[in-house]
C-alpha cells in the first residue's frame, strides 16, 4: 500500500466529487492543494491537502471509492498523511458537514472538535446537501495534533 503524490488532479474528478459534490468548490482549492492517491493493488482513494499557514495543514477532500469504503482505507490515508507531515505542521485540520458518517470517522482518527463555521453549506453551495437524511448547514472544523 502506498500513497502517491498526484499532479493530474482532475483525472480523479470522480473521487473528488464523492467528498465535495460541487465542481466550482473543488476548483477553489484544487490548484493550491497537494493531492495524494492511495494505491493498494489499484486506486482506492485520494486526499487533497492545503497549507493554511500558522502550522495548519488542512484536508480539503478525502474520498474512497464506494466499493472500498468501510475497509480501513480512509483511516489509512489519514494515518499516512499525519505521519508524512508530522514535524512539518502543528495541526492537521478538516472541515466537514455535521454528519453521522463523517464526524465519527474523524473522531476515530484522533481529531477533536475545534469550532463551527455557521451556514457554510447554505452560503457556499448552489443546492441543498443532505447526508444520511440530514441537511448540512454548518461546517464543523476538527483538528488533530501532529
Amino acid at each position: 500500500m502506498k500513497l502517491i503524490q498526484n499532479i493530474d488532479k482532475l483525472r480523479y474528478l470522480d473521487l473528488l466529487l464523492i467528498a465535495d459534490e460541487q465542481i466550482d468548490m473543488i476548483r477553489k482549492y484544487i490548484n493550491r492543494g497537494t493531492m495524494y492517491i492511495l494505491d493498494d493493488d489499484g486506486i482506492k482513494g485520494e486526499c487533497v491537502l492545503t497549507d493554511e499557514n500558522f502550522g495548519v495543514l488542512e484536508i480539503k477532500n478525502l474520498a474512497v471509492y464506494p466499493r472500498f469504503q468501510n475497509q480501513g482505507y480512509g483511516r489509512k490515508i489519514v494515518d499516512m498523511i499525519a505521519e508524512k507531515y508530522r514535524g512539518q505542521y502543528k495541526f492537521l485540520q478538516v472541515g466537514t458537514g455535521d454528519s453521522p458518517l463523517t464526524i465519527p470517522f474523524y473522531l476515530k482518527c484522533g481529531f477533536e472538535y475545534s469550532h463551527r463555521v455557521k451556514n457554510f453549506f447554505v452560503d457556499n453551495y448552489d443546492h441543498e446537501i443532505y447526508e444520511c437524511g440530514i441537511k448540512l448547514v454548518d461546517m464543523i472544523i476538527l483538528k488533530k495534533i501532529l
